[in-house]
């Protein structure tokens, strides 16, 4: 062995050394793996759970067109949390309780898992939705006069045009005596109404064609567990994505460019602060921190496709969901439109000062996100190890999903009952029980606008048509990121003389 050292040369004894410390650095790595999942089963074996395959985890127990339904009503089965499995080696704990919730999101220390947002990456880039840390805090506090009721003020005659736009449409399609499927046309209608807010511009096909597309496209990696970029760019659906994404960056990098040329002189500043309304990238370019540094091209494309995506889908399926409750419950549909009249009188427009009189309204908007919420759940990684208050505790390096639709603190949870959120009864539940926008410091930040956006729907809607269900075509909910239904949303709209 001396012999055959000596006969190497330098190199040749550089390479095998390089070979010996690669196994090893990998040995280190299979170790480190194995006693970390180790420690995650020794924890989960305090939450009991549904049992798991041992290739294919639950994956298999969770069927498409039941999704989060059927995951929340393991939640009826298993107390405060339990383990979900995404196939051999990928454990998480599904969180239902409310003082579980808190625990989670109500502390920082928690990241964002590598799934789902990993997909979400090469459309939105890191935003506020992505980003972490530091980084995120800065994008955070810069963004926070985007969503100030001064500015969300000019926002409500944007919404109400896309919303008659929408109407007149549903208005040809009510003579058919047909129901019609909302949830397309709804879709489309906050797309429509965000290009504004956000871009000042009016409908660009191809631009919320493209968007409208990546929303699905992401959704269905996620159902479809295809988890690997080199596999999945390489598919008929990769192509697309990758193809959308590119048209979606154009767009919003050719909307930047033009709007930094208005503002490369201080006279065009001037002009733009005396608009009508500032839009979402205004106050974006405009926007400094205490050392006037404002965010970078990169970041500016990040956030307005980060609003995007969350400004549009997750409204629409809160607006479907809402019509879809209100055409089962004649009583509360019919008082939600006498508040409106009583409200606007001989008006069919809607004003900044009429939003915050529809009491009534606002409470069947939350009912309908409490039975519905539009992001089914909210994931977070444990980066510090936590404790709940039962005792139990869980490592760091564990995925967490918090499911919104938890049944622990409500009496009769699947009736539907406005009057949950009156007043007297707000007070008395807990603080993390209703959970559409998610709590905590990773709240939603655009929660505002979104109750705008569904105030301003509902209202002029009921004021045209009445809606009815169609029994022939119930909805089946759909798991996704966004709740869906598999058949959409159906409903008769009757119009109203």
């Amino acid at each position: 062995f001396t012999a055959l050292l000596l006969s190497l040369s330098l190199s040749d004894l550089l390479n095998m050394l390089s070979v010996v410390l690669g196994i090893i650095f990998v040995l280190l790595k299979v170790i480190q793996f194995y006693q970390e999942r180790k420690k995650l089963i020794k924890a989960l074996e305090a939450f009991p759970g549904p049992p798991k395959h041992w290739l294919y985890g639950h994956n298999h127990l969770v069927r498409r067109e039941l999704g989060s339904v059927g995951i929340v009503s393991w939640g009826e089965e298993y107390a405060y949390a339990f383990p979900r499995w995404f196939g051999p080696v990928l454990p998480s704990l599904i969180i239902h309780h409310p003082e579980y919730a808190k625990s989670i999101l109500g502390r920082m220390g928690k990241s964002l898992p590598n799934i789902p947002y990993k997909f979400l990456v090469p459309w939105i880039g890191k935003g506020l939705l992505i980003l972490n840390g530091t980084k995120w805090f800065h994008h955070r506090k810069l963004l926070t006069p985007a969503f100030h009721y001064d500015v969300l003020k000019s926002y409500v005659d944007l919404m109400s045009d896309s919303v008659k736009v929408m109407l007149d449409k549903w208005e040809k399609k009510s003579m058919e005596k047909k129901s019609v499927e909302l949830f397309q046309d709804v879709s489309l209608m906050t797309l429509d109404s965000i290009m504004k807010c956000a871009f000042s511009y009016n409908t660009n096909y191809y631009y919320i064609r493209a968007v409208y597309d990546l929303s699905y496209l992401v959704s269905n990696r996620v159902q479809t567990f295809s988890f690997k970029d080199i596999f999945y760019d390489l598919t008929r659906k990769g192509h697309e994505f990758q193809n959308a994404c590119k048209l979606a960056h154009n767009h919003t990098d050719k909307v930047i460019k033009e709007r930094k040329m208005l503002l490369s002189s201080e006279s065009e500043l001037d002009k733009i602060q005396k608009k009508r309304h500032l839009d979402f990238l205004d106050i974006l370019l405009c926007t400094k921190d205490a050392n006037g540094v404002g965010l970078s091209d990169e970041d500016l494309r990040a956030e307005v496709d980060t609003f995007m995506f969350e400004g549009h889908d997750t409204t629409a399926s809160g607006i479907s969901w809402l019509f879809y409750c209100l055409s089962l419950y004649p009583e509360h549909q019919q008082r939600c439109r006498e508040e409106i009249q009583g409200i606007l009188g001989d008006r069919d427009t809607i004003e900044w000062e009429d939003l915050g009189k529809m009491t009534y309204t606002t409470m069947c908007i939350k009912e309908s996100l409490r039975l519905f919420p539009p992001v089914p759940s909210v994931s977070r990684c444990l980066s510090k190890p936590v404790t709940f208050s039962d005792g139990r505790s869980l490592p760091v390096g564990l995925n967490i999903f918090a499911i919104h639709r938890n049944r622990d603190v409500w009496e009769d949870p699947e009736v539907y009952d406005p009057m949950r959120f009156s007043p007297e009864n707000s007070t008395q539940r807990h603080s993390h029980a209703f959970l559409p926008f998610s709590a905590g410091s990773r709240n939603c930040i655009g929660q505002q606008f979104a109750m705008n956006e569904m105030k301003v729907a509902l209202a002029l809607t009921l004021l045209r048509f009445k809606l009815c269900p169609d029994p022939s075509k119930p909805p089946r909910l759909i798991s996704q990121l966004i709740l869906r239904s598999s058949n959409g949303i159906h409903l008769h709209l009757r119009k109203i003389h």
